[in-house]
C-alpha cells in the first residue's frame, strides 16, 4: 500500500521506495528510512502537500513523493 492511501491518523511502518536512485536518496537524506513509523498529520485540500510525522519529526511531502513511499499498516 502507498503513503497516499492511509488515512489521516493512521500509523504505518515504511517498507521501502519506489522511484530511481536519486529519488530513493533524497527520502533518506530527509531522514525517512525503510522500518520507521509514520503517520499523515494533515492534508493540504485540492491535492495540495501531506503533513506527515515520521519518527517524531514533522516534514511536508508533495503527493507525488508520498505515492511512491510503499507502507504497511502497524499491528
Amino acid at each position: 500500500m502507498r503513503l497516499t492511501d492511509i488515512e489521516i491518523g493512521t500509523w504505518v511502518i515504511v517498507l521501502g521506495f519506489e522511484g530511481g536512485f536519486k529519488f530513493q536518496d533524497r527520502l533518506l537524506q530527509h531522514g525517512i528510512y525503510p522500518g520507521d513509523k509514520a503517520r499523515i498529520l494533515r492534508a493540504a485540500p485540492l491535492e495540495g502537500p501531506l503533513l506527515v510525522e515520521v519518527s517524531g519529526r514533522e516534514m511536508a511531502l508533495g503527493r507525488a513523493v508520498a505515492q511512491q513511499i510503499m507502507v504497511e499498516l502497524m499491528a
